[in-house]
């Protein structure tokens, strides 16, 4: 794979930032696979109060270990915004989400997320993968793009939380990624979905003969559209569908 380098003639500095909750079986090479990319990121790990052995071996593959504010499930909205301020305290110009269960991760991942907004001067890029038919049930049936696979510059990262503006309106939970999407695309960022392959991950296994136990992170999505569709006065729109 050919990469160019920004306008600087410099490689910019990568973060990507892993938000998990006891993922002993597979965060260790989810760190080490994303420590491989050619952009040689830093890894942070954004620990959500784990029992298990997470956070020893996240050590151990030499991420930096940092702990959600607030000790609540599913807080997916609190740590990510957890790891952003970490990122930007360490002064990275492109910050890489990904999700900690995937079994087939691989460099590639970064390289292409990131390629994106270097080659192809998009604000954002998403993964999207070819999946399980009963796989990602939520972003299939109610928003897409919508993987845990997204990758911003940092100053885009900035703008969005501002847009909270001191609201509190940003998702701690399972709506972050949707509001993240829905504020982007409002704010006129160009947006670019990225195919990835094959997408492989642990927590599948919870829900592949039952996808209702998605009811709550699906109902955290829906409440945060309908949330922005009150916002930006877009409720309107309903009675142009038929139904």
């Amino acid at each position: 794979m050919t990469h160019q380098n920004n306008s600087q003639n410099s490689t910019p500095k990568v973060m990507v930032i892993f938000p998990a909750k006891n993922e002993e079986g597979t965060i260790e090479n989810s760190i080490a696979t994303a420590k491989q990319s050619y952009y040689k990121p830093d890894v942070i790990l954004v620990d959500a109060f784990s029992t298990d052995k997470t956070t020893q071996l996240a050590g151990r593959a030499g991420a930096i270990v940092i702990q959600q504010p607030t000790k609540i499930f599913p807080a997916k909205g609190l740590a990510m915004k957890a790891g952003l301020r970490e990122a930007f305290d360490r002064s990275a110009d492109i910050i890489v989400f990904l999700d900690a269960d995937i079994r087939n991760l691989t460099p590639e991942w970064v390289d292409k997320l990131v390629k994106a907004l270097i080659d192809d001067n998009c604000d954002m890029s998403r993964g999207f993968y070819t999946r399980h038919a009963r796989d990602a049930a939520v972003t299939k049936l109610v928003a897409r793009p919508l993987s845990g696979e997204v990758c911003a510059r940092r100053k885009v990262w900035e703008n969005l939380l501002k847009r909270d503006n001191g609201s509190g309106s940003t998702p701690d939970g399972w709506g972050i990624d949707v509001w993240f999407l829905i504020e982007a695309a409002l704010s006129g960022y160009h947006i670019k979905e990225i195919f990835m392959g094959t997408k492989e991950h642990t927590s599948f296994e919870d829900y592949r003969e039952d996808v209702s136990k998605l009811s709550k992170m699906a109902e955290q999505v829906e409440f945060t559209i309908i949330r922005e569709a009150i916002k930006y006065d877009r409720l309107e729109l309903q009675k142009k569908v038929n139904v």
